[in-house]
């Protein structure tokens, strides 16, 4: 990698996390050339604004995201294991992910609201990837005979989604790990209970 390149890919990461503990409007040309320790002019250098640096920063702390569930799934055959990967993958996220602030795509999502309508449909997009995945690991489990038809891939897809990021919410706000354990936990029997069982006809 060029030198160029390493100093692009350096402020984005260090960006990264200021973003997505402080917000965009947190997030002043100072505390960048702080965190990284460059002047405004080396910034500049790489990125024509603030905004444009954002952008990146997102796109980045998306990809750190969505690398370690294909990771996690890498393994898992069943719709029902791959789901409970995603919801372990999510669970240690705050431990595992190379990132300070917690989950990029639901802060990114209350912090730019209607304040930055083009990083909020970065959020949105991503967030999309995250329920296609799930959708598409439900439909897969209806189509091999693991999950009875009658379940709802849209319905899941919310309940997990909205389940876990709930807790994570929970759990920054009184910095108590138990909020997310628990929603694993709950989550956990629910993927289990959709599975048909062999013992019992369909």
């Amino acid at each position: 990698m060029a030198k160029a390149d390493e100093t692009r890919a350096k402020i984005i990461r260090q960006a990264a996390d200021l973003f997505n503990q402080q917000g965009f409007a947190g997030v002043s040309m100072s505390d960048i050339m702080q965190a990284t320790g460059l002047k405004k002019g080396g910034i500049y250098n790489h990125f024509s604004s603030k905004d444009e640096l954002a952008l990146a920063a997102f796109d980045y702390a998306a990809s750190q995201v969505g690398q370690r569930y294909l990771q996690a799934l890498k393994t898992e055959r069943t719709a029902v294991d791959r789901l409970k990967a995603m919801i372990t993958t999510f669970s240690t996220a705050p431990d595992k992910l190379a990132l300070q602030g917690g989950c990029p795509l639901m802060n990114t999502a209350i912090d730019s609201d209607d304040a930055h309508p083009v990083l909020r449909e970065k959020a949105r997009q991503a967030m999309e990837r995250w329920r296609s995945l799930l959708h598409r690991t439900v439909r897969q489990g209806i189509q091999r005979g693991e999950l009875p038809p009658q379940v709802d891939a849209d319905e899941v897809s919310t309940i997990i989604i909205a389940t876990l990021e709930g807790a994570l919410m929970l759990m920054r706000l009184y910095d108590e790990p138990t909020h997310l354990q628990r929603a694993k936990h709950h989550l956990d029997h629910y993927v289990e209970s959709l599975q048909i069982n062999p013992a019992q006809p369909e």
